[in-house]
C-alpha cells in the first residue's frame, strides 16, 4: 500500500481493535495503590480550590439536585466517548483526502498512548470516589436504576472490575472529544458540522465534571495531551515512512535496472531474455567493430545505401567497361576498315 492509496478497511480496523485494547489494558495496569490515587486527586482538589478553578463542585451540585441534567449528563458519559470517536473516524476514512485521514488517525493514537502513560505515571482518584467530606456525589450511582452501568463508573453492571476508576489524569473524555471537535471543523463543509466541532467538546467537558467522574484539571491535561499528539504526529508519519521503506520488499522492477528485448528480426543477434545493456556501453556488431546501441539502429540503412552504392558502382563500371570495349572494337573496326584498301 502506497502512501497516495485510500488504507484499507481490514487493515485499518485490526489497528484500532489494537489500539483500543492497549487503552483497555493500559488502564487496568494503571490501577496502582489506591493511597497514591486518593493522595494526588486530594492535592489536585487542593491546588484547584487554592486558584478558585474548581469547577466540577458546582457542576456536580448542580447535576445531583436535577435529575432532567444528571440523567442525560451520565447517558452521555457513558456512551459517547465509545460512540462518536469511531464514528468520527470512519467519516475522515470516507470523506477526507488520505494525506488528512492518515494525519488524524496518527494523531489519535498517539493522544491515546499519551494518556495512558498518564494513567500509569499519575494514577489519580476522581472526585466521586474522594471522601463525602469533600462534596462530591457519584452521579453514575445516584442513577444507576435508569441506565446499563452500575456504581463502578461507566461499566455495564457485574463488569466493574474490568475498568480502572483512577486513570482520570488526563481525561481521555475532554482529549478524544476535543480531536472529534477539531476534525469535524477541519473537515466539515456545513453549517452544522462547525455547530457541533463546538459544543461537542464543550458539553463532554462540562459532563465529565459535573458527574464527578474528572477534575478541571484533567480535562486541561487531556486538552493538553491532544496538543501534543498534533505536533508529534508528523514526525511518528516520517519515522512510520522511513521504517515502511526500510522493510517494504523490492520489487523485480527496481532490483532490476535491464529489460528483456523480444526475439525477432530487429534483436540483431540478441536472443530473447537477455539484458539490454545501458544506452552509452558498447554492443558487439562483428568480431573486429564495436558500435553503440545508438549506431545500431543506423546499420540496416547504412549497409543498405552501401549496397546501393555498390550496386550503382559496379552497374557504371560494367558500363564504362562495355563503352570502353564498343570503343575499342570501333576502334579496330574502323583501323580495319581503313587499312583494307591499302592493301
Amino acid at each position: 500500500m502506497t502512501l497516495g492509496s485510500r488504507p484499507r478497511w481490514w487493515t485499518e480496523l485490526p489497528l484500532i481493535a489494537v489500539v483500543y485494547l492497549a487503552y483497555a489494558g493500559g488502564r487496568l495496569l494503571g490501577q496502582g495503590d489506591v493511597s497514591t490515587a486518593v493522595n494526588h486527586g486530594l492535592g489536585i482538589l487542593r491546588f484547584e480550590r487554592r486558584l478558585n478553578i474548581d469547577f466540577e463542585s458546582p457542576l456536580n451540585d448542580l447535576f445531583t439536585r436535577h435529575a432532567w441534567i444528571g440523567i442525560p449528563a451520565d447517558f452521555v458519559y457513558a456512551s459517547l466517548h465509545y460512540a462518536a470517536t469511531p464514528a468520527v473516524l470512519v467519516w475522515l476514512w470516507r470523506r477526507g483526502r488520505n494525506s488528512d485521514y492518515r494525519f488524524a488517525r496518527t494523531w489519535l493514537l498517539i493522544t491515546t498512548m499519551i494518556g495512558l502513560i498518564g494513567f500509569v505515571v499519575m494514577p489519580t482518584c476522581p472526585p466521586r470516589l474522594l471522601e463525602a467530606g469533600q462534596g462530591f456525589v457519584d452521579t453514575m450511582a445516584q442513577y444507576s436504576s435508569y441506565g446499563w452501568w452500575g456504581k463502578d463508573a461507566s461499566a455495564p453492571r457485574g463488569m466493574g472490575g474490568l475498568t480502572n476508576q483512577y486513570a482520570a489524569m488526563p481525561s481521555l473524555h475532554v482529549g478524544w472529544a476535543l480531536w472529534c471537535g477539531i476534525a469535524l471543523w477541519w473537515q466539515g463543509r456545513s453549517v452544522w458540522s462547525k455547530i457541533v466541532a463546538v459544543v461537542y467538546p464543550l458539553v463532554i467537558t462540562l459532563v465529565v465534571m459535573g458527574t464527578a467522574n474528572h477534575y478541571f484539571l484533567d480535562a486541561a491535561a487531556g486538552a493538553a495531551a491532544v496538543g501534543v499528539g498534533a505536533l508529534l504526529t508528523r514526525p511518528a508519519l516520517r519515522l512510520a515512512g522511513v521504517v515502511r521503506e526500510r522493510f517494504r520488499p523490492v520489487s523485480a522492477a527496481t532490483a532490476t535496472r535491464t529489460a528483456d528485448v523480444p526475439t525477432g528480426a530487429g534483436a540483431a543477434g540478441i536472443t530473447a531474455g537477455e539484458p539490454v545493456e545501458h544506452a552509452g556501453s558498447a554492443t558487439n556488431v562483428s568480431d573486429k567493430c564495436e558500435t553503440s546501441a545508438r549506431e545500431r539502429e543506423r546499420i540496416p540503412r547504412q549497409q543498405g545505401r552501401g549496397a546501393d552504392r555498390q550496386r550503382t558502382d559496379g552497374g557504371d563500371g560494367g558500363g564504362r567497361e562495355a563503352g570502353a570495349g564498343a570503343g575499342h572494337g570501333r576502334g579496330a573496326g574502323a583501323g580495319d576498315g581503313a587499312a583494307a584498301p591499302a592493301r
